[in-house]
């Protein structure tokens, strides 16, 4: 009779146990795929919030808990959309705003999920960094292919002449490619040797991928990520070998893409475009009505608009977009927006580099994801990443891991 009912109790956990696995491994695939839709962005909404938001409420009933950090983001994030809320209040003809400061909502929530879920485990990080990484790869071969008119209709992935892959900008594209690298190099800085050809050859798709979207924003915030990669690696180790070979790897992948991008301009479309592109000021920078033009006319206006004029009313009024995340939050999002946003990059920057080299488990995705995100505060101030999807994604990265080690026991002092 004890056998009998230790045998059945012992059926009961084994059946316990496999439901628990196959649930966080449907689980973590559907965050994965929730990842990889993000690469495919042409038109608003994308099939990226439609998944995402069946994903997220499925995950509301099965208990998704918020702590007292991913509260706080939360917060923050509301009171932005609520500036932007204010701020449709205040245009005569509505057009298309309403929609945009649904999606402006719904983003900030994908950020909140992201956040939570990885504070609850933060093995899931995998996942979206994997899914991110095979929707690097896709989209990228995407641009590629239409830069080259590989078949019929491939200049779809392209505008401009520059590679834009699924993305309606190359301005979005190439940026979207700099955390998936970072991870790559990461890799390579720091994994095993025999497994190099496994990271390169992805790593060299996407930086080609980089280098055809022309974006001049992409090519910075690529030096930055890779050269801050290397820089804290270098000063987190004390071993010399690790530190010689991290400036070896470092000087060999200089002269791989030096030899790389020799190659590519002697393409006449790239060297023209890349000559082209290469300079810090173009024309339309500086024009009356250009870029650095704007942000004065802006500044000028949000002054006088404490509560915006109204989501994507500049671009009407001047020709074009702001080109400034900061004009953007206070000419969008009013004045009540613009704190929202301040406070909440500072928080970012500041949860993010106080954890930033501490031994957890998920350090490794922190460091990335950190250096992307100081990358785009960056060039924040020459473009707009308003609705980038893989910024509101990098953000819950950050809270989430900050969540994390709120949670993690603190490390012993030494005496």
């Amino acid at each position: 009779m004890s056998t009998t009912v230790e045998s059945s109790d012992l059926a009961s956990m084994d059946r316990a146990a496999k439901n628990r696995f196959l649930i966080t491994l449907a689980s973590t695939l559907a965050v994965g795929f929730g990842v990889f839709l993000s690469g495919f962005v042409i038109n608003e909404p994308a099939p990226y919030e439609l998944y995402m938001a069946v994903l997220i409420v499925v995950w509301a009933l099965f208990g998704l808990r918020f702590s007292r950090g991913v509260v706080v983001l939360l917060g923050l994030l509301v009171m932005f959309n609520l500036g932007g809320w204010l701020s449709v209040g205040q245009m005569p003809d509505l057009k298309t705003a309403p929609m945009y400061m649904a999606v402006s909502l719904f983003l900030a929530f994908t950020s909140v999920f992201f956040a939570a879920i990885i504070e609850g485990n933060h093995r899931i990080l995998s996942a979206i960094f994997n899914g991110y990484l095979i929707a690097a790869v896709c989209t990228t071969m995407l641009g590629i292919l239409g830069y080259f008119d590989a078949f019929p209709g491939a200049d779809v992935f392209t505008r401009y002449g520059r590679a834009m892959g699924a993305f309606k900008d190359p301005n979005v594209f190439g940026p979207f490619l700099i955390l998936p690298i970072a991870w790559l190099v990461h890799g390579i800085l720091v994994g095993n040797l025999r497994s190099l050809p496994l990271r390169l050859i992805p790593t060299l798709i996407l930086t080609f991928g980089v280098f055809l979207s022309f974006s001049r924003a992409a090519w910075g915030m690529a030096v930055i990520v890779i050269a801050g990669l290397a820089l804290a690696l270098f000063i987190r180790s004390p071993s010399r070998l690790f530190r010689l070979r991290i400036v070896f790897l470092a000087g060999l992948a200089v002269v791989i893409l030096l030899i790389a991008l020799i190659i590519a301009l002697q393409i006449p479309s790239v060297s023209e475009l890349f000559f082209a592109r290469a300079q810090l000021v173009q024309d339309y920078d500086n024009a009356q009505f250009g870029r650095f033009a704007r942000h004065w006319y802006g500044l000028l206006m949000s002054i006088d608009h404490p509560l915006g004029i109204g989501p994507l009313e500049f671009g009407p009024i001047y020709g074009e977009d702001t080109h400034n995340i900061w004009l953007k939050a206070a000419l969008d999002y009013g004045w009540i927006g613009f704190i929202s946003y301040l406070t909440l990059t500072m928080l970012t920057l500041g949860l993010g580099l106080r954890i930033l080299f501490r031994d957890r488990p998920w350090q490794p995705f922190l460091l990335c994801a950190y250096l992307t995100y100081v990358a785009h505060v960056v060039v924040g101030n020459v473009i707009d990443t308003d609705h980038w999807r893989h910024f509101y994604i990098l953000v819950g990265i950050i809270w989430g891991c900050a969540a994390l080690e709120a949670r993690h026991p603190p490390q012993p002092s030494i005496r």
